[in-house]
C-alpha cells in the first residue's frame, strides 16, 4: 500500500483524487480509498489537517488532489446581512466548524444548534455538500464538538501507526 506522508504544491499536477470528508480531513493517519479503486494511507505530521485542493505525494510519486466530498450538512439563511452576522456570531461562541459564505453559512447537523438558530429567526435547510469551515482566527483551528444526546459521540481513529507515547492524549482520545 502507498503512503502519502507530505503536502506538494497545489499547482502540481495530479494523477489520482480522493474524497474526504470534513472529519476525514481533519486526521493526520488514515486509510483511504482512491476514486481509482486503491487503497492508500495517508501519515501526516501529527495535528495536520487537509483542505479542498490540496495535493499528497505517494511513496511512488504520483500525487493525489484532496477533494471535499459531499456531505450532509445544514445551511443556514437569513432575512438580511445583519441577522445572518448575528447567528454566525452566536454559532461561532459554540466553537463549532462553521463555513461563512456572503449569504449564508454551513455547519455540520445539530438539533441543538439547528433550534438556537431558529429561535434567532433564521431558517435552516438539509444539503450535500463539500465543507471546507474557517480555519480560525488565529491559523489552525482543531475543533471537535460534540452532543453526546445527539449521537455524536467520542471518535475512534483508525490509524495506521500508534501515537508515539511523547504525544499527549487529545480530548477526543480520553
Amino acid at each position: 500500500m502507498q503512503i502519502a506522508t507530505h503536502l506538494v504544491p497545489r499547482d502540481v499536477q495530479a494523477v489520482e483524487s480522493v474524497e474526504l470528508t470534513f472529519d476525514q480531513r481533519e486526521r493526520s493517519r488514515i486509510r483511504v480509498v482512491l476514486l481509482s479503486g486503491e487503497e492508500i494511507g495517508i501519515q501526516l505530521k501529527v495535528g495536520s489537517m487537509l483542505s479542498h485542493r490540496d495535493k499528497l505525494a505517494l511513496q511512488d510519486g504520483r500525487i493525489v488532489e484532496v477533494v471535499a466530498a459531499n456531505e450532509s450538512l445544514h445551511e443556514v439563511r437569513a432575512a438580511n446581512a445583519t441577522q445572518l452576522s448575528r447567528i454566525a456570531y452566536h454559532v461561532g461562541n459554540r466553537h463549532v466548524p462553521l463555513q461563512v459564505e456572503s449569504d449564508y453559512l454551513l455547519m455540520l447537523p445539530d438539533h441543538v444548534l439547528r433550534a438556537m438558530v431558529e429561535g434567532l429567526g433564521g431558517t435552516v435547510s438539509e444539503v450535500l455538500r463539500g465543507f471546507q469551515p474557517e480555519s480560525g482566527a488565529y491559523g489552525h483551528s482543531h475543533v471537535h464538538h460534540s452532543h453526546d444526546d445527539a449521537g455524536h459521540g467520542g471518535k475512534i481513529h483508525d490509524g495506521l501507526s500508534p501515537r508515539p507515547e511523547s504525544v499527549a492524549p487529545r480530548n477526543e482520545d480520553r
